[in-house]
């Protein structure tokens, strides 16, 4: 997932009184020649909790060293650039906005991870080759206010149709998709709900409705968004591009808790991300690489997913936090375009958007 979204839960999990935790310490490099470590490559919003991280080392004897490398696309960029002389062993935190890129460029060496068979089809977009494995997965969702709402006696919105009605004209702020995540996840999402020949009608008339771009998700979410507790609520538009877990996070830390998150989730604006990790090619230690993405598989890491990335876990018999499942959404039937289309025709579309909506 996008570093965006990582800031997004840190900054709510701060305003519910968390401290986000840094999980790990970071440095150490593939070039490492201690046969007992073995290098992660992430972006600069990776979590785990300690102790679980202790128990792979007590289960293999191998160290993790965690070597970031700023958002998800420098990252993978980085990967790239270093291709046959990778910064680390294994490199988590491609999603499938970028994965057949990294894919194309040969970047991962195959392996078919312990547990996978515990992973749902429907995420395994490798599964012929197994270059890379499913570790979590999350959505991008248009979240409301229900405060704004109640008080207005007007329904929350459900689906992107909704949004072009009379009665949310001016109240939706997105990120620019040419600079957020979330927003390129949001626009990704209208693509896969109207088409290559629909979606640019789409945007028009969302415009014309009064829709507001931001440049991120923290000016989005924490400045403009009502329901931000991060923001404490000061902001004008009760509808704002999200995601799914970010209702939870509003709830976390709260005494006593609410019988509902304070914001909701219009369930039929979702696009789904799903993040992955991989073998590097030309791993250094390709020994206790495979033991780490095999542990990324496990029960312990996936079961630590949810409150240290506020993601949901690839397996499907990992338990999720009851934080997630009773103030959370499941979302069952999200957007979603095929990586090659999303690689193939990115730019293009972000430049299309930017000339109808920006402009």
């Amino acid at each position: 997932m996008s570093t965006t979204r990582r800031i997004t839960v840190t900054a709510l999990a701060v305003a519910a009184g968390m401290t986000a935790l840094a999980a790990c310490g970071s440095g150490g490099s593939g070039g490492d020649k201690d046969p007992k470590t073995v290098t992660l490559v992430s972006h600069d919003s990776f979590n785990v909790s300690k102790s679980v991280l202790a128990e792979f080392t007590e289960q293999t004897g191998y160290k993790v060293d965690v070597l970031k490398g700023g958002d998800a696309g420098k990252a993978v960029n980085q990967a790239i650039l270093s291709k046959g002389n990778p910064q680390g062993d294994v490199f988590f935190g491609i999603d499938n906005t970028l994965l057949s890129r990294g894919l194309k460029e040969g970047i991962f060496s195959p392996y078919q991870a312990k547990g996978l068979e515990s992973v749902p089809a429907e995420l395994q977009l490798d599964q012929a080759e197994h270059r890379v494995t499913p570790v979590d997965y999350g959505d991008t969702c248009v979240n409301y206010d229900r405060a704004y709402f109640a008080e207005h006696k007007i329904a929350p919105p459900e689906t992107f149709d909704d949004l072009l009605e009379p009665e949310y004209k001016g109240l939706l702020i997105t990120e620019n998709s040419a600079t957020s995540s979330p927003g390129l996840a949001f626009q990704l999402g209208t693509v896969a709900k109207y088409g290559e020949s629909g979606w640019q009608d789409y945007w028009k008339k969302l415009k014309a409705n009064g829709v507001e771009v931001v440049d991120g998700w923290e000016q989005a979410y924490n400045e403009r968004f009502s329901g931000s507790a991060a923001g404490k609520g000061k902001g004008d538009k009760p509808l704002v591009v999200s995601y799914a877990s970010s209702p939870p996070v509003e709830v976390l830390g709260k005494k006593p808790e609410p019988k509902e998150a304070p914001t909701g989730v219009a369930a039929g604006t979702c696009f789904r991300q799903v993040e992955f990790a991989g073998l590097l090619k030309g791993a250094k230690n390709e020994k206790g690489g495979k033991a780490l993405l095999d542990f990324l598989l496990s029960k312990k890491f996936q079961e630590d997913v949810p409150l240290q990335m506020f993601v949901n876990p690839a397996r499907k018999d990992a338990k999720v936090p009851e934080l997630f499942t009773k103030y959370g959404r499941k979302i069952d039937k999200p957007e979603t375009v095929a990586p090659e289309a999303i690689t193939k025709n990115r730019e293009q579309w972000i430049k299309q958007w930017s000339s109808l909506v920006l402009k």
